[in-house]
């Protein structure tokens, strides 16, 4: 019975925690799913994104985020960007390479 417990457990705090940005930074729970190396957040090249007036376009190519296998163009409104802390582009992808959940920006001037 502890056995069967103790596995819940573990279970129920795996999915909530969220993985870690190389900078050490923690993604918030909502946005990702996975670990590091299988995870849906992942930093990006600043060269990937472009701020335009009422937000980001970012384009993806193959090799740019570990889930994209072609090209994508996502336009991300200002209101819907997070704060990164460590002043470098971050982007989660879930539930598929299609959606974008949660995109981090440095903040303006950083």
């Amino acid at each position: 019975m502890r056995m069967i417990l103790a596995t819940i457990g573990m279970v129920f705090a795996t999915t909530v925690h969220a993985h870690h940005a190389p900078s050490g930074f923690t993604y918030d729970p909502y946005c990702c799913n996975g670990d590091g190396e299988s995870g849906d957040c992942q930093q990006i090249s600043p060269k990937t994104v472009r701020p335009r007036q009422d937000g980001y376009e970012v384009t993806l190519l193959p090799g740019d985020h570990r889930l994209a296998t072609r090209r994508h163009v996502f336009l991300i409104p200002q209101a819907q960007t997070k704060e990164s802390p460590d002043g470098a582009y971050h982007i989660c992808l879930f539930p598929n390479e299609d959606t974008v959940r949660c995109f981090y920006a440095p903040p303006l001037g950083f």
